[in-house]
């Protein structure tokens, strides 16, 4: 593709007043309404300082300048374009945003995440956002490092993160987070909490995780409720959380001396070879050659915390460790493995619990998202503030992913930035008719036209949008 005329003979001019370049703001904020957020935040959320005005508008305006890919306060004046005027009420200022999200104390970030939970809750009765839900979901709970830059940023810190593979402290804010979905759905953000650079992964997951398991129940699942984790939510809290609220566990347990002992009295023979990424299927032997196998054993848990050990599967990956030297008069006496215990309840069989467990890196896409989009930076020094943006763009990951699921199966699935592309930022021309009425010109040819007057349809009373 190439340039069709001469670069001194073209010109642009910013004088449209009429066309809007996020028209798929309208089924969103369609949706938004239904759901009722702005009730939600109005009864839930009361900011005692005058800049804290009028929460609903704002947090509204917040959420609908991140559906558009805004990952800064001074981004948000990107609604501010065209007739958005006439197409939205209520639209803010950057600069008022900014103060507004200042306002926010720590009491008032926990408001916003009840009206965030509820919020979900609304979207699963609306959207078919959980397929599957009477049957089985996972609950993920993560932690990850967000860099910052600089000393302006209050409870920044070192803490590790992982960068290529490779453990390195990083300055910045801890995020946990939990995600809902079930093996037919793609995660959604059940709950999230920013905490100082410096705390660990879990500190704070047991009560964490009181708040979010209720909020999965809410949200209509009513099957088994997984929760997944790896070792560093291995504790008696973070289980015990989990029982008391009708929730399995699966996590990834510690190579203890405890655990290492279990591990040792696994029979040889028991060991089953399973469907590992990169195995080769022998059809003459029948099965998958692969140097991964799994096996299982009793194993009794926190025997060291009074009245709280627990007794569950341990369940043993174990990996062949390759020998570099082989070939070169190092060839190995005895195969060596890699172990990977899981400590779990989980009712399925073998194979299917150990396979279930390695899906958690599911959340790893909602991180990817988040840090795709509004997460690419925590925008203010203040950390209620960036308390609060956290959580508005949880709410905003959940209002896309409700969006895909109203256009199609594809987009029920897509990354967020893929939602924005195909369903958001689209184009439009606005025309007023008639007594009240509007009409969205929108690209001839548009290549998701189909998906985006699906959501359309799905939000908006007739008449529904129609091809010129």
């Amino acid at each position: 593709m190439r340039f069709s005329h001469a670069a001194s003979k073209t010109h642009a001019i910013f004088d449209d007043e009429h066309v809007i370049a996020y028209s798929g703001l309208a089924h969103a904020m369609q949706l938004v309404e239904r759901c009722d957020l702005a009730g939600l935040v109005g009864e839930h959320v009361t900011i005692a300082a005058a800049d804290g005005a009028n929460p609903a508008a704002k947090v509204c305006s917040i959420v609908a300048g991140m559906m558009c890919g805004a990952d800064s306060i001074d981004d948000l004046g990107l609604l501010r374009h065209g007739e958005m005027h006439k197409l939205f009420d209520g639209i803010r200022a950057p600069s008022t945003l900014g103060s507004f999200l200042r306002a926010f104390t720590w009491g008032n970030v926990r408001q916003l995440d009840k009206s965030a939970r509820l919020l979900l809750a609304a979207l699963a009765a609306h959207t078919p956002l959980l397929p599957g839900k009477d049957v089985l979901a996972f609950l993920d709970i993560d932690s990850m490092q967000r860099r910052t830059y600089g000393y302006a940023k209050q409870g920044s810190g070192f803490g590790h993160t992982k960068i290529q593979g490779k453990s390195v402290l990083v300055r910045g804010l801890n995020v946990l987070m939990a995600t809902l979905s079930t093996p037919l759905a793609a995660p959604l953000v059940c709950g999230s909490r920013l905490r100082g650079g410096t705390a660990s992964s879990a500190r704070g997951a047991a009560s964490f995780l009181r708040e979010q398991i209720p909020a999965a129940r809410a949200a209509g699942v009513s099957g088994t409720l997984m929760m997944r984790g790896d070792s560093a939510f291995y504790g008696a809290d973070v289980v015990a959380a989990c029982r008391d609220h009708d929730a399995r566990f699966s996590v990834t347990a510690k190579l203890d001396p405890k655990v290492k002992a279990a591990i040792a009295t696994i029979a040889p023979r028991a060991w089953t070879p399973i469907k590992y990424p990169k195995a080769i299927f022998d059809e003459q032997a029948g099965g998958w050659v692969s140097d991964a196998e799994i096996a299982e054993v009793p194993y009794t848990a926190f025997t060291s915390k009074k009245g709280k050990a627990v007794t569950a599967r341990l369940i043993v990956r174990r990996v062949r460790r390759l020998n570099d030297n082989a070939g070169r008069g190092q060839d190995e006496l005895f195969p060596a493995w890699r172990y990977y215990p899981i400590f779990t309840d989980n009712p399925y069989t073998l194979v299917q619990a150990e396979e279930q467990h390695r899906d958690h890196a599911v959340q790893e896409q909602v991180n990817a998202d988040l840090i795709d989009g509004p997460l690419a930076r925590l925008p203010s020094g203040v950390f209620a503030a960036n308390a609060a943006w956290l959580t508005l763009a949880a709410m905003t990951h959940n209002l896309l992913r409700a969006t895909g699921c109203l256009a199609g199966a594809f987009h029920a699935k897509a990354r967020g930035a893929t939602v924005r592309r195909h369903l958001i930022a689209v184009p439009a021309r606005v025309s007023r008719h008639g007594r009240d009425h509007l009409t969205l010109h929108l690209p001839k040819r548009w290549r998701w036209q189909s998906a985006w007057t699906n959501a359309f349809i799905a939000t908006h009373d007739p008449p529904p949008a129609r091809t010129a």
